[in-house]
């Protein structure tokens, strides 16, 4: 989808305002330019007070706007700028990164166990020419149960850790996810196609 445009894309400072490599990976395989400059945003909105989609899309907003602060005396000004935040919510609840094994185990426990599905949120945040763009998708992910024992396994190998909802779709967690409806690069923490065609309308308008 970005093909035609990737010449005046690429023209441009783009910064990528995350430290994610899967989300790094997944940006680059659009063949977009860009740069990557984290963000030391503190990540403490009150769950409570928010409803998932205002939750992702103003972390990402807070991330945006650290980052925007630490280039605006750049000599080269940014011309774009993403950031994003992803969680993962199950009947009822927000899920972060697990920070402990025993948060990972309890989080993978409820989200194996419970024989209902969870939901991916990412929020994306894109500023360009003193505008900003927003977005939330989501993907809805089935997960075959586990036992104790498999859960404790899987929480072992450290993949969790660091991860929202304490699972990595493309990684070990591949072996329990049942089924996904919606977009699989949502649950890695960039959904693409959504960002391309935000882009597309971002060039176009």
């Amino acid at each position: 989808m970005l093909e035609p445009f990737l010449s005046q894309l690429n023209s441009m400072r783009i910064v990528l305002a995350s430290s994610s490599k899967q989300r790094a990976d997944l940006l680059r395989s659009t063949n977009l330019k860009f740069e990557i400059v984290s963000s030391d945003y503190e990540e403490n909105l009150n769950p409570a007070e928010h409803t998932f989609s205002e939750f992702v899309e103003k972390t990402a907003l807070g991330k945006l706007n650290d980052v925007y602060k630490k280039l605006k005396n750049d000599d080269r000004k940014s011309d774009l700028i993403i950031a994003v935040d992803t969680m993962v919510a199950h009947n009822g609840r927000m899920f972060g990164k697990p920070k402990t094994k025993e948060e990972a185990v309890k989080c993978i426990s409820e989200l194996t166990q419970s024989n209902i599905p969870n939901s991916v949120y990412t929020g994306v945040v894109v500023w360009y020419k003193n505008k900003i763009h927003t977005f939330t998708e989501v993907t809805t992910v089935y997960m075959s149960p586990l036992t104790d024992a498999e859960i404790l396994a899987y929480v072992e190998t450290g993949e969790p850790m660091g991860k929202a909802g304490g699972y990595g779709i493309q990684g070990i967690a591949s072996t329990f996810v049942s089924r996904i409806d919606g977009d699989h690069n949502n649950i890695i923490g960039l959904p693409l196609c959504r960002l391309a065609l935000t882009l597309k309308n971002i060039i176009l308008s």
